[in-house]
């Protein structure tokens, strides 16, 4: 059972460590950013994520001039 959670352990700490290696050691070095913003391809097709449409939609809506509308 130790041993079972001893090796668990140590290969968790292997893939963190292999994961941070381009931070770690590359000056300026960062994680890829694979958010779908960040594919030039996307961007090209004019395609973002589902929380930037909804924001951006939310933003331009009309509903509060709708419900004023309304109430007059």
């Amino acid at each position: 059972m130790f041993e079972t959670i001893l090796i668990t352990v140590a290969i968790l700490a292997l893939s963190f460590a292999f994961l941070g290696i381009k931070m770690l050691l590359v000056k300026g070095g960062k994680f890829p950013n694979t958010h779908v913003s960040g594919n030039p391809k996307m961007k090209a097709s004019k395609v973002s994520c589902a929380q930037s449409q909804d924001r951006n939609a939310r933003k331009d809506s009309k509903y509060e001039e709708f419900v004023e509308s309304t109430h007059n």
